[in-house]
């Protein structure tokens, strides 16, 4: 499946300039995660477009916990590798933002709900599911993600 330039979900905030800002992949395509799920190229697209349409922002939380709001998606696209966001950390003197800065913490995940997938048989012989549709829900900085390779990439 070819994609065209994503449609980016980005929201304007006003903020103190002190917050902390990153860039990384919740999500990278085609690459099975540690629960055996694989996502496919589109998975997000009607999730993030009607986003976009109702101006709902996405929340960036601590270990998915709900109760531990940190900051904001500030952007947030498919493009060939996976799920692209740049977000924010509110208060740049939190733990998070501390062991971010740091460089002892660069794991991305998301939440979701699977809206479309399937059951399959990945080359390993090992059964788990192919995600073609998710609504996704909230953006989390973890220690450790389901894949591997769901990381920040760049920190400001």
């Amino acid at each position: 499946m070819k994609h065209d330039t994503p449609q980016l979900l980005e929201t304007k905030f006003t903020t103190g300039f002190d917050a902390v800002r990153f860039a990384g992949y919740a999500a990278l395509f085609d690459r099975i995660d540690a629960g055996r799920d694989l996502i496919r190229p589109g998975a997000f697209t009607a999730s993030l477009e009607a986003r976009r349409l109702s101006g709902d922002p996405i929340p960036l939380l601590w270990q998915h916990r709900p109760d531990q709001q940190i900051g904001w998606v500030e952007r947030i696209g498919e493009d060939e590798r996976g799920l692209r966001v740049v977000a924010r950390i509110d208060n740049p003197d939190s733990a998070a933002a501390r062991l971010l800065k740091d460089g002892k913490l660069s794991g991305l995940s998301f939440g979701y709900r699977a809206k479309a997938s399937k059951s399959v048989t990945h080359a390993d012989g090992r059964q788990g599911r192919e995600l073609a549709q998710v609504d996704i829900f909230e953006v989390s900085l973890v220690h450790r993600p389901m894949q591997h390779s769901a990381r920040v990439h760049f920190v400001n």
